[in-house]
């Protein structure tokens, strides 16, 4: 066993644990990285990066189909076949994922971040051994500092566990060998509705089961709209306000599955049934806590999650933890923040973690974007505010891009007219992400974005118009 000494020691790979690596490399922090997996972590192998290369590809692939059926389009288009390689296809998203790893790799490599390959496991608050495959303890390291970066797991429902093959997750969901030729998804939310439409966009039928009211139950009406307008019109069947209670062999068919559902909230009421050769569950992830003996530490917990305060520490002195490990909201993004704040502070800088905001995209049929507050959640913190959106109908480029359905919408204070919260729904509004923050870190009023030159003709556009429209200035509308 190889006994070493770091100033860092940082436990995961995914991106807030390589990023805090990376920058505290750049600081001059001696720095070790353990992951036993691929670097980069859910995002960049089974979770953020896959999951768009194959958003995309199905789409290309349903935009050929139509084409295809309908003997062109009034674009002039026309194709005479559309076929799919699934193969191919999954090879060329395997190649996007290694080409992303294989530069994290390089970039811990340039700032001489030691990275182990293997399990850790805490012996204490400055100890972790690391075993092998084989569960044997290869490194023993000694930290000043150590980072807890180790993500997060898909929940597992008890009544259909994980057989990764016919009960699969997400990460299953994203290497298929076939298109099931029916599908059953379980969760209504962003995972069960990227992977549902694009396995839709495949060729299975798609039902989505979701145990609240409507989909994406942590947006408005307005914003899931369009999206629940475009399930209907790709023929994948909804089924809310309902819970998969088991799931059962149909019959002597080893390869196909009963799966049972009952209304959520009600144990007495009738079931009914949905035939299925694969089902996804998509009922959220839940923080990566166990096999690494974090018990050890005796750390506060809040709930399953690690407890922080606004700089990342944890209740032990030189503890740290990050990104899905300390809980919602689970994005790769306020991991990668989380990261380089904790390398800065460990290097002697004065940083805390205090956002204004933290997008959420959802890349879903049109795409989803909300920054900020919504006009509920600001007139629930006692707001009075001024509202108004700017539909892409009445914006040009959204026309020559064949698609003008959805809206940008800005929420901003009465009194004084600074902006609270951005939303917008529809095509290639993720894109939209980066002015929205940027607005709101920056503190903006809403003439600040109306009184912007924007450029013409931009989905960006929408932004400036939404802005002079609360202020009673529109012009295109």
């Amino acid at each position: 066993m190889q006994t070493t000494h770091t100033q860092l020691l940082v436990l995961g790979g995914g991106p807030g644990g390589y990023v805090a690596a990376i920058r505290a490399g750049q600081l001059g922090i001696r720095t070790t990285l353990i992951e036993a997996q691929a670097l980069g972590g859910t995002c960049l192998n089974i979770g953020c990066i896959p999951s768009k290369a194959l958003i995309h590809a199905a789409n290309e692939y349903a935009h050929a189909k139509a084409l295809a059926s309908a003997g062109g389009s009034h674009l002039g288009l026309r194709i005479a076949q559309a076929s799919l390689d699934l193969a191919q296809t999954i090879a060329w998203k395997d190649g996007i994922v290694q080409q992303l790893t294989g530069g994290v790799a390089a970039l811990l490599k340039r700032q001489q971040v030691e990275v182990i390959q293997g399990w850790g496991q805490i012996v204490d608050g400055k100890t972790v051994d690391v075993q092998d495959g084989h569960g044997q303890v290869t490194h023993r390291i000694h930290c000043d500092h150590l980072l807890l970066a180790t993500g997060s797991v898909p929940v597992e429902i008890p009544a259909l566990p994980f057989d990764g093959k016919r009960i699969v997750s997400s990460t299953e969901a994203l290497s298929p060998r076939e298109v099931p030729k029916r599908l059953v998804v379980l969760g209504g939310g962003y995972i069960g509705l990227e992977l549902g439409t694009v396995y839709r966009k495949l060729g299975a039928q798609v039902h989505i089961v979701e145990a609240a009211d409507r989909i994406l139950p942590g947006y408005d009406g307005e914003l899931t709209g369009p999206v629940q307008t475009q399930l209907a019109r790709l023929g994948v069947v909804l089924h809310l306000g309902y819970q998969a209670i088991a799931a059962e062999n149909a019959g002597d068919d080893q390869a196909h599955l009963r799966v049972h559902l009952r209304q959520a909230g009600h144990a007495q009421a009738e079931t009914m049934t949905l035939e299925a050769d694969q089902v996804l569950v998509a009922a959220g992830r839940r923080p990566r806590t166990d096999g690494m003996r974090l018990e050890s530490l005796h750390l506060t917990m809040q709930g399953q999650a690690v407890q922080v305060d606004t700089q990342c520490r944890t209740s032990m002195r030189n503890v740290w933890a990050i990104g899905d490990i300390t809980g919602d909201p689970m994005l790769a993004h306020r991991a990668m923040a989380q990261g380089e704040m904790v390398a800065e502070i460990i290097s002697g800088k004065n940083r805390r973690f205090a956002p204004a905001q933290i997008p959420a995209v959802c890349f879903t049929d049109p795409e989803i974007v909300s920054v900020g507050l919504s006009p509920a959640a600001a007139s629930a913190a006692g707001h009075a505010t001024l509202t108004a959106q700017f539909p892409f109908a009445a914006n040009g480029r959204a026309m020559t891009l064949q698609d003008s359905q959805g809206f940008v919408r800005v929420v901003a204070r009465r009194n004084d007219h600074r902006i609270l919260g951005w939303q917008a729904v529809g095509r290639q509004v993720a894109e939209l992400a980066t002015a929205f923050s940027q607005s709101l870190e920056m503190g903006a009023y809403l003439e600040d974005v109306a009184h912007t030159i924007h450029a013409h003709p931009t989905l960006g556009e929408a932004v400036q118009e939404a802005a002079q429209r609360a202020l009673g200035q529109a012009l295109h509308i």
